[in-house]
């Protein structure tokens, strides 16, 4: 008996998606739940399973083709054929080697690679388990581009040692043509929508991290003991960031149309990074949570979006973003909104600066912040007295305790 499988049903927010990878060819003896196919929407990357046992006889949408939900992907001939066979391991595509294993590429390394006809076996993975990402075929790539360059250069027996201010002349100008991924473009797209439908400004303030830093400091590792989470920065700023929401309202609301919605909730989105590009999974109701639920949210969802694991769900909604882009060392930046929301938070680098204290000057550690906001329902006073509250409960974590 011949059995369809389709693309799944996308959420509304998701018109189409791209195949990204087979991970079977016709002929092939699958299991019932096993994964055939890679598809990428805008969110996530999203696996397509076998809807029984059986073997594929036929393949309808080939990698790179952008399918709609319930469109044919392939057809397979149902039965026990799958059980004669020896188990199936999954495979590479043709440009890679048998001896990698496909399921520690990730889809977006995948393409790439097939695209480039790079040899699995040629890349060693840095992700989870020896997972190859994206990161590592790019640094192949360059690497191999590096070797050909030299080898280009005029060489002699006695070349070993160049002279001194001598350069290879490959002659060469390379340039390199990637099409953008599905994420990469919608971020884009967003981003640029944004920018165009928002009144956006930027206020900035700073603030003083000792006293979170001492806190930290004095109880990081029973709370690891006790919670089996570190304690981090990001849980202190969700919480002042809630305290500050709750003083001002209207930064925690969106534009629907000519209505504002006020919600009466938290959802805060926090800003990570992923092989795929840049990704925002929301914390749900995180007033409701301790410093150790949010810990523990955050590495979860890191550790998802470093698997390319993360579901739609887990990026949907969000009344408010936290991007912090002082883990890669910027001292000052301007964030962007993401949209519908009003508000969204940026993070610095803590770096040790003068400032003066009861007419004294003295080496701190200081943050920047920046809070972006839609100038169309949140005035400026508002925006500057919002960031002054998340400075004032961090300076002082006490008031995030006893509610003032």
């Amino acid at each position: 008996m011949s059995e369809e499988v389709r693309v799944p049903t996308l959420p509304e927010s998701v018109a189409d998606a791209v195949v990204v990878s087979w991970h079977k060819k016709v002929g092939d003896s699958v299991k019932r739940d096993e994964n055939l196919v890679d598809i990428e929407t805008d969110k996530v990357v999203l696996e397509v399973p076998a809807t029984t046992d059986g073997v594929i006889t036929e393949i309808l949408e080939p990698e790179g083709a952008t399918v709609v939900a319930e469109q044919l992907l392939a057809k397979l001939e149902a039965g026990e054929v799958a059980e004669l066979a020896p188990p199936v391991k999954t495979e590479a595509p043709a440009t890679d080697s048998p001896g990698q294993d496909e399921a520690v590429i990730t889809p977006s390394a995948r393409k790439l690679m097939a695209e480039k006809g790079i040899e699995a076996s040629s890349i060693q993975g840095s992700g989870k388990g020896g997972r190859v990402l994206k990161e590592d075929v790019l640094a192949w790539l360059e690497q191999q581009q590096t070797a050909s360059t030299n080898a280009a250069a005029p060489a002699s027996p006695a070349a070993t040692v160049e002279a001194p201010g001598s350069e290879p002349d490959s002659g060469e100008r390379v340039e390199q043509r990637v099409p953008m991924t599905r994420l990469r473009a919608k971020v884009a797209e967003r981003l640029l929508d944004a920018q165009h439908n928002a009144a956006i400004l930027t206020t900035f303030n700073e603030v003083n991290m000792q006293p979170v830093m001492d806190l930290r400091s004095r109880y990081k590792e029973k709370f690891e003991k006790q919670y089996g989470v570190k304690l981090g920065f990001m849980s202190f700023f969700i919480k002042a960031c809630i305290e500050a929401l709750r003083a001002f309202p209207a930064v925690n609301a969106s534009i629907d149309g000519n209505d504002i919605v006020y919600h009466g909730y938290f959802d805060i989105g926090v800003a990570v990074s992923s092989p795929r590009g840049l990704v925002v999974p929301v914390l749900r109701d995180a007033d409701q949570m301790n410093l150790a639920e949010i810990e523990s949210g955050i590495g979860a969802y890191a550790e998802k979006a470093r698997d390319n694991s993360l579901a739609i769900e887990d990026m949907t909604g969000g009344t408010f973003t936290i991007s912090n882009g002082g883990v890669f060392g910027s001292l000052l930046s301007t964030p962007i909104l993401n949209p519908p929301q009003s508000g969204i938070l940026g993070m610095h680098k803590i770096q040790q600066r003068a400032v003066v204290e009861d007419g004294e000057i003295v080496a701190r550690p200081m943050m920047y912040l920046a809070l972006s906001y839609d100038h169309r329902i949140i005035d400026g006073n508002e925006a500057v007295q919002f960031l002054v509250t998340i400075k004032e409960c961090l300076e002082d974590p006490a008031r995030m305790i006893i509610g003032v």
